[in-house]
């Protein structure tokens, strides 16, 4: 057995929200800071800029983690590679190496608690049930998911105008029933969900950070013929369609934490 003390009970520490095996910890302000990062610390604080972190707790689900974000674990916890085999290390060494994500990711076990490391982004928590069962994500949203969620490389439709618009053709792809951790430069609060019922979603740019697994994303002419896409004053586009729903994320500055 192991006690924790003044860590959640602190009241520098807020819960945002727990959902599944995850909660989420924001500090409310920055107390380790020297009399010259004073200043800077209290701006942060005043803009929402502040430290947010994941806790784990195994005793409700074995958890699934980007490679380096562990901090620390207490109680009975096992650190695996999550391989089944060769097979399995080449299929993900491959997701891993056309997605931009770790190519394997350690799964925790246990009934202990595993705790990530902090950063300045914000955690997002989606219930794939809400998703009907799938997602796809842009690249460098994963931080971690509970484990009875599988991993896919999802490609895009059309190659060659993924390439011309400057998107890359492979995203990860999430699918199964459980909890999902994002890293989003964008608060939830800031995020526009989008439901589609056969209909079709066009954005000129790389806002959309989630989207359904059942849509197909293509990357398109914004008009019918060059002459049109030139007359508009815009090029490509990002084209979602079908049945599902997109999260977007329209303000994010690419701030990275």
């Amino acid at each position: 057995m192991f006690q924790i003390k003044n860590f959640t009970d602190n009241d520098d520490i807020k819960t945002l929200a727990t959902l599944g095996a995850f909660s989420v910890l924001e500090y409310q302000r920055d107390l380790s800071v020297s009399p010259a990062e004073a200043m800077t610390a209290y701006y942060c604080n005043e803009m929402n800029v502040r430290k947010r972190q994941v806790v784990c707790d195994l005793s409700k689900a074995s958890v699934t983690v980007q490679a380096g974000a562990m901090q620390w674990t207490v109680g009975n916890v096992k650190a695996t590679t999550g391989l089944k085999g060769i097979g399995d290390f080449l299929g993900k060494a491959f997701r891993g190496s056309v997605t931009g994500e770790s190519a394997i990711k350690p799964e925790y076990t246990g009934n202990g608690m595993l705790v990530l490391e902090p950063t300045y982004k914000h955690i997002l928590l989606l219930d794939l049930a809400d998703w009907n069962g799938s997602i796809v994500l842009d690249d460098g949203l994963f931080l971690a998911c509970e484990s009875t969620l599988k991993h896919k490389t999802v490609a895009r439709s059309n190659f060659s105008s993924a390439v011309a618009g400057n998107e890359g053709l492979f995203n990860l792809g999430i699918s199964g029933k459980g909890v999902l951790c994002l890293e989003s430069a964008c608060p939830k609060e800031e995020l526009i969900e989008i439901t589609l019922d056969n209909d079709v979603l066009k954005i000129d740019g790389n806002m959309a950070i989630a989207w359904s697994g059942s849509l197909d994303f293509t990357v398109e002419r914004s008009g019918k013929t060059l002459i049109g896409s030139a007359a508009s004053g815009e090029g490509l586009v990002n084209v979602y369609r079908g049945t599902g729903k997109v999260l977007l994320a329209p303000v994010a500055n690419g701030f990275i934490g």
